[in-house]
């Protein structure tokens, strides 16, 4: 009754991890994107960031939510 993940799983985990990571460190640090990318497209009001803010954390859910699909298979497969 081994569990056997198929690779799809470990895509999607750890996708949905460096999207939360990135998740946070907008959320804290929104200053980033200009910073790394030498840009400032909303000319400093926020709402760019605000907006990927918002993105990151969807993906980031739907990622979770497609591994644990996942990983309920590979827990159904072994019964």
């Amino acid at each position: 009754m081994k569990k056997t993940l198929r690779p799809i799983f470990w895509v999607e985990t750890s996708l949905a991890i460096l999207t939360g990571i990135l998740f946070v460190i907008t959320l804290v640090w929104r200053d980033w994107i200009e910073i790394i990318f030498n840009v400032d497209p909303d000319n400093r009001s926020g709402g760019l960031e605000l907006l990927i803010v918002g993105i990151l954390l969807v993906i980031t859910l739907a990622l979770f939510a497609l591994a644990s699909f996942e990983w309920r298979r590979a827990r159904v497969t072994a019964s």
